[in-house]
Order: C-alpha cells, then structure tokens, then sequence
C-alpha cells in the first residue's frame, strides 16, 4: 500500500472528528432568537377606566402571553390617537393598527351595520346572534358591507353582552308618553327606536354622558351595564335606573385589525388571535356576570333605585321597531339582506331555545324569595 493511499482513511477521520466537534459546540451554545417583535398600536373606544377598556386589554394580554416575544399589542384608551367614534377610519387607513369597539358605533357609515347589536334581533340573546354571526352568514355580511364602503379590516366580534337597561333618568318612566320631547343620548339604530318613542336622540361617546346628564344638556340616557354605568358616574348625577330593553339587547364587541398588517402576520400568529378572541369571548362573558353584579349590589347601597321597564314601553319599543325596519330596509338593500338572514337563523334557533331552556328565574325565586 503506497504512502498516500494509507494517509487517505486519516485524513478522513481527522475531518469526521473535527466536524463531530463542531456539532457538539453548535449544540452546546445556546439558541439565539433572530425573528423580529411585531409591534401593534391599538385603541379602545372606552375611556381608560371603563370596564370595556379592561376586556380590551384583556384580549391583548391573551395573544401576547401566547405568542411571546414574536407579537406585541398595546391598547390605547379613546382619544388617544382618534376620537372614539372615528376608530374604523383610523385602523383602515392605516393610523392606528387596530382598535376594539362595537359595530354599531359605525352606523354612519351603512345602516346595516348597527344591525349587530341594536334592536330586539327577533327574540336572539346576544350568545345567539354571535352564533348567527359565525355559523348563519353573519359573518360574510359583515365584510361585505365593509367593502361596499370601501373599509378595508379584519373584523372578530366577540364577548356577549348581557342586556343594557332601558337608562338612567331623573324620575322613573311610567308611559310611552314620558319619552316626548325628552333629550336623550343612545347610539346606533337605538337612536331611531328612541326617536320613534319621540325623544330628541343626541348619539354622544360614553366619555360625555356623565357630564351632558349633570349639566341639564341631556334629561336621561343609557350606556351599557352596571359596571360602566357605575364607574363613569351616572349614580353621581342620578338615583333612577329603568332596566330592561330591546334597543340593545343582542350586542358585542367588535376586535379590528388593519387588513395590511394582520395579512402580514405569519400563519401561526393568525391563529393566535383567533383563539385569543374566542377565550377573550368566553373570559368576557364569565367577568361580565360577576362583575356587574358587583356593582348592581354597589350602585343600590349608593342609593339607586331600580325599575322594570313596563311591559307597555318594551312592546311599544317592537312597535317602534318594526317601523325602523321597514324604512331602512327600503332605503337599504344590504339592511335587509342582513335582516332576512337572521329572520331565518332567529326562527329556527329561537325555537329551540325557548323549547329548551328551563325558566331560571323560579329556580332563584325558589331559593332566594320564598
């Protein structure tokens, strides 16, 4: 065997050697991270000290405790980049990355859109009509009204509200007739209903209410829940609160990102945000209940005192609804499309509903008023 032939399997051992050592030094040598933090600027439609602001920023810390280091969203409070009302515009175009509001705050823009949330949506609770919304066509509605007035975002609505009452007044409301000529604030189709219960309607943002109430700009108005109702003052400026109503009784909240920067996104972190929204939704819906009841316990020792809203004024409140249908479904074929869609979901689902669920209030009554 010549020289060289026998130097040939050496040589090939020193180079498997070496290369066996590099390998154990790459994997001895800690993992260095090189993919970039995805920043993304938000803004509620609530004031910073709302209940609403907290559920907002509760989604955020969701999808950022899952995707660690790679996506980071931070949630301003209304008015700090855009006023409330104009957060769709200001995440379309690009100013804010995304906001959390709800969709009636964009009725402006298309009728139809208060449709998610204002009215009695035909006997739906607002469980059922995110129900209708995800698996009953509501959801491609949705975009298509956004896309006939040119709003380019993705849209998750999430988070069942429980019914908002009827509102915070200076003496209880006994008769369809104490509405006359009262100045009132509400937002979305509920302004209509009000209007068609003759209240001269002024849509203010939930920063304002208080405020207008205590200086005699307004005579009554409603925002949401117990909750908010109480920390944004309403107990300061008035001890009447009539409850129950179908002006609002089917809302939720809207999460919005711009359409660029979520496209953007990888594919996992797509998926992040999806089940973000869907615990964000269910984590809502669980704070909602004891929360709110909280402070309806709260608002009472304050002194507040409570009302049913009589049967006449909530079936005056349909009346007045099915007026506001019929005109908007005129002037608006995509209002009407959205309203033949839940008809038909409402029908089937509300039947089965009413069918099954056993009446809870005798269970408490038997417990609690005995």
């Amino acid at each position: 065997m010549s020289k060289s032939t026998r130097a040939a399997p050496r040589r090939r051992f020193l180079k498997n050697a070496a290369a066996t050592a590099a390998g154990a030094g790459a994997l001895a040598t800690p993992m260095v991270s090189t993919a970039q933090t995805t920043s993304l600027r938000f803004q509620s439609t609530w004031p910073a000290k709302d209940i609403f602001h907290e559920y907002a920023q509760d989604f955020a810390k969701k999808v950022n405790d899952m995707a660690g280091s790679r996506l980071k969203i931070e949630v301003l409070p209304a008015g700090a980049v855009v006023p409330a009302f104009q957060l769709l515009e200001g995440v379309a175009k690009g100013t804010l990355d995304g906001g959390h509001g709800v969709v009636a705050y964009h009725y402006g823009k298309n009728s139809a859109l208060a449709l998610w949330g204002s009215g009695p949506g035909y006997g739906m609770d607002p469980n059922m009509l995110l129900s209708w919304h995800y698996y009953g066509g509501g959801k491609a509605l949705l975009e298509e009204i956004y896309k006939s007035i040119n709003i380019d975002v993705v849209s998750f609505l999430y988070g069942p509200m429980p019914t908002q009452p009827f509102g915070w007044f200076k003496k209880p409301i006994a008769r369809v007739e104490d509405m006359k000529g009262m100045k009132f604030r509400t937002v979305g189709l509920a302004v209509d209903i009000y209007t068609e219960q003759g209240a001269a309607v002024n849509p203010l943002p939930g920063g304002e209410i208080v405020p207008a109430l205590d200086r005699g700009l307004i005579d009554g108005a409603e925002f949401n829940n117990a909750s908010s109702d109480r920390i944004l003052g309403f107990p300061d400026v008035t001890k009447v609160c009539m409850l129950q109503s179908f002006h609002q009784s089917t809302e939720q909240f809207e999460i919005l990102f711009n359409k660029g920067k979520y496209d953007g996104l990888p594919t996992e972190l797509k998926n992040i945000i999806d089940y973000a929204v869907q615990a964000a939704s269910a984590d809502m819906s669980w704070k909602a209940v004891h929360r709110n009841s909280q402070d309806y316990a709260e608002l009472k020792k304050a002194g507040v005192n409570f009302y049913k809203t009589p049967d006449a004024i909530l079936r005056n409140q349909l009346d007045a609804w099915d007026k506001v249908m019929a005109k908007k479904s005129a002037e608006n074929a995509l209002f009407k499309k959205v309203l033949d869609s839940q008809r038909a979901f409402a029908q089937r689902a509300g039947q089965w509903q009413n069918d099954y669920l056993v009446d809870f209030k005798m269970a408490w009554n038997h417990y609690f008023r005995r």
